[in-house]
């Protein structure tokens, strides 16, 4: 949906849950430990990035794939508990946003790393749609899961984000949100876009 939003806008899409993946993938590519916050917020710290066109490149390694797997997924929440990572791809983030209108997304955005955005969007779906939705990803979901296999590791997901003490996933009071259960993309999108260009009148 943000990538679709972004091309819409001819502006940037910046996923930063990649970003946090991605350097969850070269720590244990390095060998670090992935609860060592000091160690993997070196590893955040050196990095290099390119994120375009839905690849992702972290020090010259192409981990668009590698980093979509269920093992990822978990590596991925370790790494985002980690105040010295946040620390620094949250600042990396915020130097993104200053090089023009860009559509990020990830889950403290709005809260945390871009407060003053002229537009938050908080999407939620069931937890049986979100589910569903993951069951059909064959990239984050190991072969045969069954959906409540897949309706747990979610539920874990979100509260292992809620509830670390670094940038917790919560909505921005000024957020609008978006309940997507039993919605297309197209549809959502065309949401966004009207709320966008409502802003825009606004302002």
């Amino acid at each position: 949906m943000a990538r679709a939003v972004a091309e819409a806008l001819a502006c940037r899409h910046i996923d930063t849950g990649a970003m946090y993946r991605a350097v969850a993938w070269l720590a244990a590519h390095d060998g670090v430990p992935l609860d060592d916050d000091e160690a993997v917020g070196g590893v955040a710290s050196h990095a290099t990035f390119e994120l375009s066109g839905g690849c992702v490149v972290v020090d010259g390694h192409d981990v668009t794939a590698a980093i979509r797997t269920p093992d990822m997924d978990q590596a991925a929440a370790r790494v985002a508990r980690l105040p010295a990572v946040r620390r620094v791809l949250v600042q990396r983030q915020r130097t993104y946003a200053l090089a023009g209108p860009v559509v990020m997304e990830g889950r403290d955005i709005g809260t945390v790393v871009l407060p003053d955005a002229d537009l938050k969007v908080y999407l939620d779906a069931s937890p049986e749609e979100r589910a569903r939705r993951r069951a059909g990803d064959v990239a984050h979901t190991s072969r045969g899961a069954d959906l409540a296999t897949v309706a747990d590791a979610l539920h874990a997901r979100d509260r292992s984000d809620r509830t670390r003490p670094a940038s917790p996933l919560a909505m921005a009071a000024d957020a609008i949100y978006i309940d997507t259960t039993g919605r297309g993309i197209g549809e959502v999108v065309a949401q966004v876009l009207a709320a966008v260009r409502d802003q825009e009148r606004r302002t």
